[in-house]
């Protein structure tokens, strides 16, 4: 790849982490962990060609163009959180998952939704975007040999790093609970 090319795949990325909060590649990798899918299968689930998939995930597009497909992540997303803290099974998320494919775009989901009535995001969505964060810029393991270099003198900053960069999303919805004001 030319000096060219590797400008415009990190600008590309740089646009989906201002429009989908990180870049779809290590989104659609989580996603593929999350619900143990394949690329074939989650572009399928998407309603994405494989290639488009690809392409989105290298970096060499940096636009999902259909807004249906863009509601269908969003509903992974929410489907990967609660696979993830326990509260789907891997099979009822298969289930859900043969839903989302079926949907136009529009919420699919029986229980907890991505934004509470007001508009504005759920403590589950704004917990599973903090973990994102934490984890696109350092591994679990990084993430834990940090909080245990600052617990002796940062206690609070090392039990945040340690519960939303390591931890079960449950466990993180309950600190920020308990930490609301």
């Amino acid at each position: 790849m030319d000096a060219a090319q590797q400008e415009a795949t990190a600008r590309a990325r740089e646009l989906q982490r201002s429009w989908y909060g990180e870049p779809l590649g290590a989104l659609f990798r989580r996603l593929i962990d999350d619900l143990g899918l394949n690329q074939a299968r989650l572009a399928s689930v998407l309603g994405l060609s494989a290639p488009m998939l690809s392409q989105l995930m290298s970096g060499q597009r940096a636009k999902i163009g259909n807004p249906a497909v863009v509601q269908r992540v969003q509903a992974l997303q929410e489907l990967s959180s609660q696979v993830a803290d326990g509260t789907v099974s891997a099979a009822e998320a298969a289930d859900r998952m043969e839903e989302v494919k079926k949907s136009s775009g529009g919420s699919v989901l029986n229980s907890t939704q991505t934004t509470a009535s007001s508009g504005a995001p759920t403590v589950r969505r704004v917990v599973r975007e903090i973990q994102s964060l934490l984890r696109s810029v350092a591994g679990a393991g990084d993430i834990i040999e940090a909080a245990q270099s600052l617990a002796p003198t940062h206690p609070e900053l090392a039990e945040f790093l340690r519960v939303y960069g390591a931890g079960r999303t449950a466990e993180a919805v309950a600190h920020y609970e308990a930490h609301q004001s």
